[in-house]
């Protein structure tokens, strides 16, 4: 069989060619950051970049480690960023296909039977074979090309997504495993205190009883074995709660082997230092504001597709091939070449203000992806400046407070060795304990904020976003 294709093959290469080269899109430019050029007052400038350390060097506890891989590995919120992407990609490529011209080839036939003269019949039959464009529309001014664009900004906007997704699951799961060994820590120091106070209670009951005591004693010494009984329940309640938002997180069942005990003392080297620059372009590579860059590149293409919209809509319709009157004909050689070109150009002459109205509508757009692209760096920057406040005064105040849970526990021991010895009053021990017990408490949550700081940084400056491969 031999087919006529030279002639369409050389429209679709000129089409092609004259397709798509150029557009009616503004050309990007980047609106300038609404924030200083700087961090915060005071940061140290550190040439290694917080971008470049991974989860993996930024976590150095090795059951913390597990429990964030096993996150990333069941989160369902990760899988739908992750479905997402897949379908913009999909969506991306399907408005991509449109700037290249569709060809179809085809083959026809036919075999009837009619009437003719004298109430004779006759047999006509036909047959043909065609390959060709179908309704392929120019590209001169830009249109298709725009549209593609934007379908691929937005596509890369919604990468972006999934990477903002990922670096929040990652912090928030670190903080929820910090939460949990912060709530064990604050446990096992209650029922200790409880113990305490049941043998200071005890202690008491037989002082009043021998007539040394007196009852004021005897409720004080109740009223701190009671409270930490009662911080015993609350604690307790909130580790079952903490290892439930947890595993949500993971969305899988967290062994309890990679559960932590506590909080150990701040040698422990539960999580690295985060690196932190001068300069605030580190900013501009956090993926919520590359996902707002990406949206506002869309929609500065999509001025393009409605300026196009002016101008007219050329189509082709072509077919080149080789018909029969005969089925055999077609394999034997008796065949003629058929073709057919159809141009179609459209122009609408009035719209009552439509194409006006659709420009108007893609320049407000892209206006308001500017203000959320700088919204968003502005929102980026307080979180970091905010960060950075804090650490610069977090390691003082831990230290502080340490040197007061040693003052407080000493003070205590003291006063409850000098009321055993009958030379003070249990009031005094009284209140050195509930000193200790409630400094104690704010030590470790100082701790847990300290711990909680370095990764809320690490978030915020937009760390480990070079394994994109991930």
């Amino acid at each position: 069989m031999r087919i006529v294709y030279k002639s369409t093959l050389s429209i679709a290469v000129v089409s092609f060619l004259l397709s798509g080269c150029v557009t009616l899109a503004p050309e990007y430019e980047r609106p300038l950051a609404p924030i200083p050029s700087t961090l915060a007052q005071g940061v140290r400038e550190n040439n290694q970049s917080v971008l470049a350390l991974s989860w993996r060097e930024f976590i150095r506890d090795e059951r913390l480690s597990k429990v964030v891989e096993q996150s990333l590995d069941q989160s369902r919120d990760l899988r739908k960023a992750v479905a997402n992407i897949e379908a913009a990609r999909a969506t991306y490529r399907v408005t991509q296909s449109s700037e290249l011209p569709t060809i179809e080839a085809g083959a026809t036939g036919s075999k009837a039977r009619s009437v003719t003269g004298a109430n004779s019949t006759a047999i006509s039959q036909s047959s043909s074979a065609t390959v060709g464009l179908s309704s392929y529309e120019l590209d001169f001014f830009g249109k298709t090309r725009s549209l593609s664009e934007s379908e691929f900004e937005t596509y890369k906007g919604v990468e972006e997504a999934e990477r903002s997704v990922r670096i929040t699951l990652i912090a928030e799961t670190v903080s929820a495993w910090l939460a949990y060994a912060s709530d064990q820590s604050l446990l096992s120091f209650s029922k200790q205190t409880e113990q305490s106070a049941k043998r200071s209670l005890e202690l008491v009951q037989k002082r009043l009883d021998l007539g040394i005591d007196s009852k004021v004693s005897l409720y004080s010494a109740q009223s701190i074995f009671q409270q930490a009984k009662a911080d015993v329940a609350s604690y307790t309640t909130k580790v079952a709660q903490d290892l439930a938002a947890l595993e949500q997180l993971v969305g899988a069942h967290v062994d309890e082997s990679l559960l932590p005990e506590g909080l150990e003392d701040a040698s422990h080297r539960w999580l690295a230092d985060v690196p932190v620059g001068l300069s605030s372009e580190i900013l501009l590579s956090r993926p919520d504001v590359l996902e707002a860059e990406h949206n506002l590149k869309a929609a500065n293409a999509n001025i393009g597709v409605a300026r196009a919209a002016y101008f007219p809509s050329i189509t082709l319709t072509t077919k080149g091939g080789v018909g029969s009157s005969t089925l055999s004909g077609l394999f034997s050689g008796g065949t003629s070449t058929i073709w057919s070109f159809v141009p179609n150009i459209s122009l609408p002459l009035f719209d009552a203000g439509e194409r006006d109205a659709n420009l108007d509508y893609a320049k407000a757009k892209r206006d308001v992806y500017v203000a959320t692209y700088e919204a968003t760096i502005q929102t980026a920057f307080s979180e970091v400046a905010s960060a950075l406040a804090r650490r610069a005064t977090i390691s003082e105040q831990y230290t502080a407070q340490e040197a007061l849970v040693e003052a407080n526990k000493q003070s205590y021991t003291l006063y409850d060795a000098r009321y055993q010895k009958g030379i003070d009053t249990f009031l005094n021990a009284l209140l050195a304990q509930r000193a200790w017990y409630s400094s104690e408490k704010t030590r470790i949550s100082v701790r847990l904020e300290e711990l909680n700081n370095r990764v809320t940084l690490y978030r915020v400056l937009g760390g480990g976003l070079a394994q994109k491969s991930e």
